[in-house]
């Protein structure tokens, strides 16, 4: 009886193993990551308490599905100043080439009172700016 558990758990595990080990044929390979401009940006407050987190929203147009958000940019320019800039990615798998727009958001947990300047890139020397009464 006590051999049969330890084969049964062996077979178990095993199985578990092999599932497991799926090869990554199913994932696209990131060909490149470049800057994407922000389009637009919601800010829900803006006035805020020290020490609470307001998430802020920003909006970005993709021209395939092959594309799609790859992280942020977030300077702290000086105490109060944030520069935000977008990045993109681009698969090499097969894709659809329409357009699409994509939300993404930034938590924003503010250290010290002030009124804090955003700057969101928005394509060549443009910024979106926003500020945020921080109390």
């Amino acid at each position: 009886m006590k051999n049969f558990l330890h084969f049964g758990f062996s077979v178990f595990f095993l199985g578990l193993f092999f599932i497991s080990c799926d090869d990554n044929d199913n994932y696209d390979t990131i060909e490149s990551v470049e800057k994407i401009k922000i389009d637009s940006v919601k800010v829900i407050n803006d006035t805020m308490d020290v020490f609470s987190v307001q998430s802020i929203k920003t909006y970005s147009t993709y021209s395939s599905h092959c594309e799609g958000f790859y992280g942020y940019d977030y300077v702290h320019s000086d105490n109060l100043t944030r520069t935000v800039t977008a990045y993109k990615y681009t698969t090499s798998g097969p894709c659809t080439q329409s357009t699409y727009t994509s939300a993404n958001q930034i938590n924003f947990s503010p250290q010290q009172v002030g009124t804090y300047t955003f700057k969101f890139w928005n394509g060549g020397n443009n910024w979106i700016t926003r500020t945020i009464v921080v109390q």
